[in-house]
């Protein structure tokens, strides 16, 4: 044979290194964009151990077009219930952006009514911010609907949170920022996501807040993400892990952290690119008190809501995972 060893001992002993998060251990991190509405009781308890103390659920598609506004209604109101409630099952304090995405912004019909609909949430408890909003294919219905949820969150005194489009990204990210600008929107009230080496200097030069996606194979790997911090330093700049159903991570932010510091990066820049940045820009919603992450959040597992609980048959809420029996 050709080769006596495998692929595992070849690999660079700092990818070894990086996936071991006792490095961060102690850290507390907030990750601004992951959908957990798709994820499952597991993650947030991996995210809980991993340093997650916090983080926001942006409204978001279902893999599929919602056909009626009554599936709207019902999503957004499990964003403000039960996943709230779920998540404070961790000891995860949840928070949310409430909008109508892009990719639904094509059907107008439909759109009109979702329209309607978001004043009736967006004063909730725990919605910091209108999102995720802005472009995917660069339609004008998009536009049209993209610019009157501008309005919305100049009226609510809300932030607003911007997804940038996988195609054409330059681009759609400059026409997010020059319609905000348009609508005379406060650059600091915008936080413009996904983006990549070729829209972060602009999104930085225009005074908005720049966040990254680290998100397997098709936005940002944390390798890349770690020399922009290097070149940009920590100043308006977030990382989430925008997990949801796809091939996605929930522990981006944490091992991202731990790659950044195996690279030299100092700890007071992780905390903000990991942690305070998230709640300076989403603060701004007078929704969110960094004082609640100071201790860790009371978790009583025996609390339901609306008579319904994360626990089965009364099941307990730890596993042993290093166990292959399940009792």
């Amino acid at each position: 044979m050709c080769c006596s060893h495998s692929f595992e001992d070849r690999k660079p002993q700092v990818i070894a290194e990086a996936m071991n998060l006792d490095i961060i251990k102690g850290m507390k991190f907030f990750d601004p964009h992951v959908h957990m509405s798709s994820r499952t009781t597991d993650d947030y308890q991996a995210m809980a151990d991993a340093g997650i103390v916090a983080l926001i659920e942006p409204a978001f598609w279902l893999g599929q077009p919602r056909t009626g506004i009554d599936s709207f209604r019902d999503y957004y109101s499990s964003l403000v219930g039960w996943e709230r409630f779920r998540s404070s099952q961790f000891g995860i304090k949840h928070y949310c952006t409430i909008g109508l995405n892009s990719r639904e912004a094509n059907n107008e019909q439909l759109a009109e009514e979702v329209m309607e609909l978001l004043p009736l949430f967006i004063y909730k408890e725990g919605v910091v911010g209108i999102g995720e909003i802005g472009f995917d294919d660069q339609t004008a219905a998009e536009d049209k609907y993209y610019r009157m949820q501008l309005e919305l969150a100049k009226e609510a005194g809300l932030p607003i949170q911007i997804h940038t489009p996988h195609r054409d990204k330059k681009k759609g990210t400059q026409r997010s920022m020059d319609i905000a600008i348009e609508h005379g929107i406060d650059p600091k009230m915008v936080i413009i996501d996904h983006n990549n080496e070729e829209t972060v200097k602009e999104v930085l030069d225009r005074g908005f807040w720049a966040a990254f996606t680290i998100y397997p194979f098709t936005k940002m790997g944390n390798e890349r993400m770690v020399e922009l911090a290097k070149l940009y330093g920590p100043e308006r700049i977030m990382i989430n892990s925008a997990a949801d159903w796809g091939i996605s991570d929930p522990l981006a932010v944490p091992k991202t952290a731990a790659l950044m510091k195996l690279k030299g990066i100092s700890d007071e820049d992780i905390k903000m690119i990991t942690y305070s940045n998230a709640i300076a820009a989403f603060a701004q919603s007078g929704q969110i008190d960094q004082n609640d992450f100071i201790s860790p959040l009371a978790v009583d597992q025996t609390e339901k809501f609306e008579g319904n609980t994360v626990l089965r048959g009364g099941q307990q809420p730890r596993t042993d995972k290093s166990s292959i029996i399940i009792s």
